[in-house]
């Protein structure tokens, strides 16, 4: 790419995996609103190994999950190809930094070039290191806070990440942005099951016979277990349909459980967005029972499958208590479930009528699509970037005020009907999720 031939600053966006699902969706947002993208990240050898980025695209290495030490020497092996592209880096437009090993690197390539172009930090799930109690928990929090007053804006994908542990615990009084996880609109040209293959799955449900849906990471060892106890005590009413790869789930376990039970059932990968249509599409419900880390992250995110379910009509499985589950509780598009788990997910699939099932399935269906699509959600966020070209047909491409939170006020009325209320003040702008 020759750099001196371009007219547009560059949206430079430090990612830990170029291949992962929400990586892609978001690049493909950016562009969307008129942003040449150049993503400067790492790989994970997880799922979509295959795919070849067709945006400009600065490979770091690898990484894998949980490796904090084996991160580190990866952060460190990517300065030189910082160094080597400072020059493209003095081109940004904005600097998109997600996580905080991207955000370290963020602030190291800023000032390399001598850029002063804004920093936006992008959160979509706090690690447990980040909320322990040891030395190196410490150490982190303090390095983030010190790299917090140096944004211009933090955006996550739940409230409950600001409200439990960027307010709370890190003390955070900046602007944030709520950015959920909600799918590209591309989603709509997704392939769907076949009439057929509807027919057969509500023949099913009329014999109480329920397909549960576990698609994506499938990780925690607390979570399988569960899983595997209700595939014990349910083996002629439920089964638990796994697409996708294991993170923190023990695979010797994972095949042993498989192989002792009928009803778990493994296809495999699957291709991220082109394959959720015809997945969801055979299954009755699906799993957001999240019990990796149920005192930080599990019980503050608010997870994809939500969103992937939602839009293609499936009721989620959650936890009361958890933001999940209290998002499914408010908009009454699935069930949740107090402890002892195991014992009340028991009696639902005992005693739950398919006449109540197709009556929440039909409220799911009614709700409106911009509770899992994206729009102007990141319209709005892209607001207070500032510098860009905005793509042909943009409204944005209209005059806009040069104060990003009174342009960012413009979108609230949209944006408050499926996140929350917008408010203001002159120490903190942000998207205010519901109260739970």
């Amino acid at each position: 790419m020759d750099d001196g031939a371009r007219d547009d600053r560059d949206l430079i966006f430090f990612c830990p995996d170029v291949t992962d699902a929400t990586t892609i969706k978001r690049v493909r947002q950016f562009q969307d609103q008129g942003y040449p993208v150049t993503v400067f990240g790492f790989r994970r050898e997880r799922y979509n190994r295959d795919y070849a980025p067709s945006w400009p695209y600065v490979p770091l290495g690898a990484t894998s999950d949980g490796r904090y030490g084996q991160r580190l020497r990866a952060l460190l092996g990517a300065l030189p190809a910082i160094i080597a592209n400072r020059l493209r880096l003095a081109r940004a437009s904005v600097f998109y930094a997600r996580n905080i090993d991207q955000l370290i690197l963020t602030l190291f390539a800023r000032l390399l070039s001598w850029s002063r172009a804004p920093i936006v930090y992008e959160v979509l799930d706090i690690p447990p290191i980040l909320t322990g109690h040891g030395m190196q928990s410490r150490l982190l929090r303090a390095i983030e806070r010190l790299c917090l007053k140096r944004i211009r804006l933090l955006v996550v994908s739940s409230p409950g990440f600001h409200r439990h542990y960027f307010e709370a615990i890190q003390n955070y009084g900046g602007p944030w942005f709520l950015l959920e996880n909600k799918l590209h609109p591309s989603i709509r040209q997704a392939p769907t099951l076949p009439p057929e293959g509807r027919a057969v799955a509500r023949a099913r449900r009329a014999e109480r016979r329920w397909v549960v849906g576990y698609y994506g990471l499938i990780r925690g060892d607390d979570t399988f277990e569960l899983m595997t106890r209700l595939a014990e005590r349910l083996r002629d009413r439920v089964v638990f349909k796994f697409r996708g790869v294991l993170t923190t789930v023990d695979e010797g376990k994972f095949r042993d459980a498989l192989e002792r039970h009928e009803n778990m059932i493994y296809g495999g990968p699957y291709v991220p967005h082109q394959d959720l249509g015809r997945l969801y599409g055979d299954v009755d419900f699906a799993w957001a029972l999240d019990l990796e880390h149920v005192d930080h992250n599990s019980r503050w995110l608010l997870p994809c499958r939500f969103y992937e379910a939602g839009f293609f009509g499936v009721p989620c499985l959650a936890v009361r208590g958890f933001e999940a589950g209290e998002r499914v509780e408010q908009l009454e598009i699935g069930w949740i479930f107090r402890e002892p788990l195991e014992d009340a997910l028991v009696r639902f699939f005992e005693t739950l009528d398919p006449a109540d099932y197709e009556a929440r399935r039909e409220r799911l269906e009614a709700i409106p699509e911009r509770e899992f699509v994206a729009g102007e959600d990141i319209a709005a966020l892209c607001t207070w970037f500032g510098d860009r070209k905005p793509a042909a047909g943009d409204p944005a491409a209209d005059s806009e005020p040069s104060d990003p939170g009174l342009t960012l006020t413009r979108h609230a009325a949209a944006i408050s009907r499926s996140v929350g209320t917008w408010t203001g003040s002159p120490k903190q702008r942000h998207v205010q999720g519901p109260t739970p």
